[in-house]
């Protein structure tokens, strides 16, 4: 599909939030009954190993169906099925169970990710976390979420100073052996390392828990969502080169400029 710029009056901004929110409950329903269920998994990755579920597939036909009757001239590029064309000049960027890897395991950090995005980039997104029950949510002047203790707004951290900074990463390895280099050598540098969070670690950037998530090997549909959520918290999403992120590669995510500027230095050197 062409995608072009498309600006939504707040009519529109808020059918899409909306249409958005449908989705992530149509993907909720479908998942919940099947987690923690010893579902069995296919391995997309003749090289290596990299699972899908009913649970994925389920999810992403529940929200196409969603699209399909409330949006039906929006594109879609989903995770599981694919390209839809569309003629709105926008497109829905869905990843109906990233960390599908923490799913199988049962871990509570997979989460649903929907983002819309136009010729610029992702202009709003959601971060879904069904089990917990928290929803995180970021565009169209919102930067809110919703969960068992409650809503609230969202904002990043104020920490500055990247040696009392909190990084997150989902695999230790990160990517090839040079990226994982650079990724240890910022980690060194920071307070605490954490890991295995897949895009509910963005969520915690987004909440002000941590400053810092950098990863590699990302597609479009692992990132868009997070780098709406992010960015209207505060944030800084770029790859790591300083430049968009919305295609996936090399993200580093930050709560600020100044964590920001020192991990892009020292990832600069390696």
């Amino acid at each position: 599909m062409s995608l072009r710029e498309v600006d939504l009056d707040p009519t529109s901004a808020a059918e899409v939030r909306a249409c958005a929110h449908a989705m992530a409950d149509a993907a909720r329903a479908v998942i919940l009954p099947l987690f923690r269920m010893g579902l069995a998994s296919d391995n997309k990755d003749a090289d290596g190993f990299d699972p899908v579920t009913e649970a994925d597939r389920a999810a992403e036909q529940a929200m196409r169906a969603v699209l399909a009757d409330r949006r039906p001239l929006d594109g879609i590029f989903g995770e599981e099925f694919g390209i839809s064309d569309g003629t709105s000049g926008l497109q829905w960027v869905l990843d109906p169970i990233d960390g599908t890897r923490g799913f199988i395991s049962g871990t509570p950090t997979w989460g649903v990710l929907i983002s819309l995005r136009d010729a610029r980039g992702p202009v709003y997104g959601i971060i879904d976390q069904p089990y917990i029950g928290e929803r995180f949510e970021g565009g169209f002047g919102q930067a809110d979420m919703v969960g068992p203790l409650g809503a609230r707004g969202l904002a990043t951290s104020r920490v500055e100073d990247l040696a009392e900074a909190t990084i997150l990463t989902t695999f230790p390895e990160v990517g090839s052996a040079r990226e994982g280099a650079a990724f240890h050598a910022v980690a060194r540098g920071c307070k605490l390392t954490r890991y295995g969070m897949d895009c509910y670690g963005y969520a915690l950037l987004a909440a002000g828990q941590v400053e810092l998530v950098i990863e590699a090997g990302l597609s479009a549909y692992d990132i868009q969502a997070p780098i709406s959520v992010v960015q209207a918290a505060g944030g800084i999403v770029t790859n790591w080169g300083g430049g968009p992120a919305h295609e996936g590669g090399q993200v580093i995510a930050a709560a600020n400029a100044s964590i920001h500027a020192q991990a892009l230095e020292i990832l600069a050197r390696h």
